[in-house]
């Protein structure tokens, strides 16, 4: 549901923040008063294309931010957001927000991150359904309609096992285009993937080899420089006149002298032995380090080769060798199918010919369904349009299959079967129904807009639902019908309606009035939440006065 709808300086105001309740909300309020302000901002949060002339005469930028509390919405939601590249939503709310500049710089935000338009429409078709002059109606698209029928029927199952035959069939046609290739472009692929899986395969490849070449060719490479920095520093130690351990010599000599005159000397002559061995070990250990080093030129040939082929390896198929190792793998599955090319086909073949009869079956059998739910579903909402002003009105849905006979292969199969559905609807006895898409008058499809929702009600899955004009040229008894169908809607889904009559307005668990002042020489909107001795007041403006009569009059529509 919509619990916040804030909006910055568009048209008539400057700054308004709308808080919405569960239930039915009704706004009401003058001719003229800026009712049309909070439809239009929501039809910008539903990705409608901006015009600059609705920002605020006199200000740069124009902002409308909405929240929804997404508890109530389906598991869709998050994979839409992910699929989006968008935030996931924090503390089961939903936050969308639109920016328009005077420039002409737009920019539309989901839970803060920067999006497309057509991604905010994208989730707006899934949030709110308008119903209005040329709004944001879902239930005027056909598949829309057929969707809505299906949920009406039952058939939710049906349609989802309908779709997993097409998406195996798909695949199994993306594997067929995949195998049928011209010999020229079949012979060339086959050489390609010998010449590639051998390449890889021949190194006989480890992930981890990388490192540890490079680690012995580094030694190998500089073996003669190791050894004479080696040599060097063990005769500094050993060898030369001047080397270590032989002057260490003398200084032992004096250590002693002074030990044997001053017995606290004595330590140093300790510390001085566990320094002689030490450099003793470090003579032995440099020995041993030399002795292991091998002056090889193959051996370092064969190191830089190893290295070549890797480099050369990586550079074709992958940036590490874990890389090319998998496409190696992937290689040879791809030369296995190719070489049994024919094996494959066949089976490809097969399997398509075995979905295509089951396709066809389920097709049928989800088709009779469909035709067999039509006259209840058309009986119930014909029964809604009586009690809302359509006495002698006609909803009627047209199915058409476009199954091909059984002779002529399957092409391009939807994921909700055979059938187009289409709702016609004729108003007045004698005349031709007609596509909802056609309805001229926004009244009547405002109104059966209304009578499909009543029916649909627990199918359709849009939580936050916008009823504009529906009380157009109705009154008396059908525009308090038309209240309590806003109510009944209400129990599942969260209900706005923007209207004039008081029967409509009374049974809203929520009222707002949209009214306009001057401050400081301009005009602007202000929107109120009202209730008690204020909302009275309203209804009986509606009701034609602040007459006694007219305010008893309110407070009975109130208290029924």
């Amino acid at each position: 549901m919509l619990t916040t709808l804030r909006i910055k300086n568009l048209a008539l105001v400057d700054d308004l923040t709308l808080e919405p309740l569960p239930g039915y909300n009704v706004i009401t309020g003058e001719t003229g008063a800026g009712k049309s302000i909070i439809l239009g901002a929501l039809k910008l949060l539903l990705g409608e294309r901006a015009d600059r002339t609705m920002i605020r005469a006199g200000c740069e930028t124009c902002t409308v931010e909405a929240v929804f509390d997404t508890r109530t919405l389906d598991r869709s939601l998050p994979r839409l957001l992910e699929e989006s590249g968008l935030e996931p939503c924090e503390d089961q709310q939903l936050i969308l927000k639109r920016v328009l500049t005077v420039s002409g710089g737009n920019r539309q935000f989901v839970n803060g991150t920067p999006t497309s338009l057509a991604t905010l429409a994208a989730l707006g078709e899934g949030l709110v359904d308008i119903h209005g002059p040329h709004d944001h109606q879902s239930l005027l698209h056909t598949s829309r309609q057929l969707d809505l029928l299906d949920a009406h029927a039952g058939l939710t199952a049906e349609r989802e096992s309908f779709a997993k035959l097409v998406q195996q069939r798909a695949q199994a046609l993306a594997q067929k285009a995949a195998l049928i290739v011209d010999e020229q472009s079949y012979a060339q692929q086959l050489d390609l993937l010998r010449f590639q899986v051998k390449e890889i395969t021949s190194a006989r490849l480890d992930p981890q080899e990388e490192d540890q070449v490079e680690a012995e060719h580094r030694r190998a490479a500089n073996s003669a420089r190791l050894l004479e920095l080696g040599h060097a520093a063990r005769d500094g130690m050993v060898e030369d006149e001047a080397a270590l351990l032989t002057q260490a010599g003398g200084v032992a000599r004096h250590i002693q002298e002074l030990a044997r005159l001053d017995p606290a000397a004595t330590p140093l002559l300790q510390q001085l032995e566990q320094a002689l061995e030490a450099l003793r070990d470090l003579v032995r250990n440099l020995s041993s380090y030399l002795d292991a080093i091998d002056v090889d030129p193959a051996r370092l040939r064969e190191l830089e080769e190893r290295l070549n082929l890797i480099q050369s390896l990586k550079r074709k198929y992958g940036p590490d060798l874990e890389r090319v190792i998998a496409f190696g793998e992937q290689a040879v599955a791809r030369l296995n199918c190719l070489e049994r090319q024919d094996e494959e086909l066949a089976r490809l073949n097969q399997e398509l010919d075995r979905l295509e009869k089951v396709l066809r079956t389920a097709g049928k059998h989800l088709s009779a369904q469909r035709r067999q739910a039509i006259p209840k579903f058309r009986k119930e909402v014909t029964r809604q349009l009586e009690a809302l002003g359509f006495p002698s009105s006609l909803l009627d849905i047209a199915l058409e299959s476009t199954l091909p006979p059984a002779d002529v292969a399957l092409g391009d199969v939807k994921s909700s079967g055979f059938d187009q559905a289409e709702f016609l609807f004729a108003p007045n006895p004698g005349e031709p129904a007609r596509p909802l898409r056609a309805i001229a008058s926004s009244g009547e499809l405002a109104r059966v807009m209304l009578a499909l929702k009543t029916v649909l009600a627990v199918e359709d899955k849009i939580p936050v639902l916008v009823f504009d004009e529906v009380d157009a040229n109705v009154g008396g008894q059908t525009a308090r019908v038309v209240g309590g169908k806003m109510q009944e809607i209400a129990g599942r889904r969260q209900v706005f309606c923007i209207t004039h009559l008081p029967q409509v307005a009374a049974p809203a668990a929520t009222h707002f009035v949209v009214s306009k002042a001057i401050q400081e020489g301009r005009t602007l909107s202000r929107i109120v939440r009202v209730s008690g001795e204020a909302r009275v007041r309203e209804l009986s403006r509606m009701l034609g006065g602040s007459t006694h009569a007219a305010q008893a009059h309110a407070k009975a529509m109130l208290a029924s």
